[in-house]
């Protein structure tokens, strides 16, 4: 009975430090810039797309950046990434059909180097060939060829990087909710992202808190040169919060939400997949570490399944448990709404936290059986990918 009040206690006293005390990440939205800091001239913009098998989804991502009102110059590199799903044709008609062929190249990317994860090599490809074609881009977009941007994303993102000095503004996107898969666990994806990496502490200069999405990230190019290039985390397989730590050693970075018309593509019809996505990076979030995966397991039993568990108890720890579940419902409420998705989806969130750590245990227990994680046909090892 004493340990079962000593653990209600504790989770209501997680989910109240939650609430009040971790940057209000729960009650995130977009945030668009101010209409009154907009640049005196337009910087020029150098967009780089890395792209393996996306032929799905490439054609309705780059139709969304020819469309863009950017009042500057950009121009696009596609590194196609040794595709074999016609990824390089389906972009090449989508600029034909945009009527953008000047504003696209096409770039055969090269086999994988030694010591680089796949993705960055293709990303550092294009960016040799951007600086080659447009040596004078003030600003890179590195952006996913699965991504379909609302008309003004560039422009808001320059907007807010110009006005407030940032070497870095990410975005993250809003994931499909279609399927039954989609709808209760990819909410909680951006849930307890945002509950790792506060967004207001990301923003914060002088907070440490370092992190972005990897799927928009509007980069200064003198900044990325400043701490050696792409190059300087070529190995890293979370290559979007590794970049953000190490540009905001040196300058501050923004980190926000997207608006709804700036979303994923992708989609996850069925849990194995979305299963799939985390177990993929999960143990590399946790640096590999043993200790760091058993601080994971009792946090996320404390915080996430100790609640509902603690209700069946019954009696005062019983009644603890219940607020704390409630609580929890409270905080993943706004991101349903966001997601337009019904509230009744919140007290499930229990049974989705389930489901992230026993992904992240069959993460780690892929690394150490030497398995690493599958993507796109390779394995995410570190320095393979």
């Amino acid at each position: 009975m004493i340990a079962a009040l000593v653990i209600a206690a504790i989770s209501l006293g997680i989910w109240l430090v939650l609430l009040f005390g971790r940057g209000g990440f729960w009650r995130e939205r977009p945030q668009p810039p101010g209409a009154a800091s907009l640049p005196t001239t337009w910087p020029r913009v150098g967009i780089v797309i890395p792209a393996r098998n996306e032929a799905a989804g490439v054609g309705q991502a780059l139709a969304s950046l020819f469309a863009q009102d950017y009042p500057g110059d950009y121009a696009i590199v596609l590194v196609d990434d040794t595709s074999d799903d016609g990824t390089a044709d389906v972009a090449r008609a989508a600029a034909r059909a945009a009527g953008a062929e000047a504003h696209l190249t096409v770039l055969a990317g090269q086999p994988l180097a030694d010591g680089w994860t796949g993705k960055l090599w293709a990303v550092s490809q294009g960016i040799a060939e951007a600086a080659r074609q447009t040596p004078e881009s003030t600003y890179l977009l590195l952006t996913d060829a699965d991504i379909a941007h609302a008309p003004d994303t560039l422009r808001t993102l320059v907007q807010r990087a110009e006005a407030e000095g940032r070497d870095l503004v990410s975005l993250m996107v809003e994931m499909p909710h279609e399927s039954f898969a989609e709808k209760a666990f990819l909410p909680a994806f951006v849930f307890f992202f945002a509950m790792l990496y506060p967004f207001a502490w990301v923003r914060d200069r002088k907070r440490r808190t370092a992190a972005a999405a990897g799927g928009v990230m509007l980069v200064r190019a003198s900044a990325l040169a400043a701490i050696g290039g792409i190059g300087a985390i070529r190995d890293a397989l979370i290559d979007d919060c590794t970049l953000a730590k190490a540009l905001k050693r040196n300058g501050p970075i923004w980190l926000g939400l997207a608006p709804a018309a700036t979303r994923s593509l992708r989609p996850y019809p069925r849990m194995g997949e979305i299963w799939a996505m985390i177990v993929r990076s999960a143990y590399t979030e946790l640096r590999h570490s043993p200790i760091r995966l058993l601080a994971t397991v009792l946090g996320m039993a404390l915080t996430f399944l100790a609640p509902p568990l603690l209700v069946l108890a019954g009696g005062t720890a019983g009644g603890l448990g219940l607020l704390a579940w409630a609580l929890m419902a409270v905080a993943y409420l706004p991101t349903l709404r966001r997601c337009r998705l019904s509230a009744l989806w919140a007290p499930a969130l229990p049974l989705v936290a389930l489901f992230y750590l026993l992904a992240t245990v069959e993460s780690a227990r892929r690394y150490h059986a030497g398995q690493g994680g599958q993507w796109k046909g390779r394995t995410t090892l570190r320095g393979t990918a």
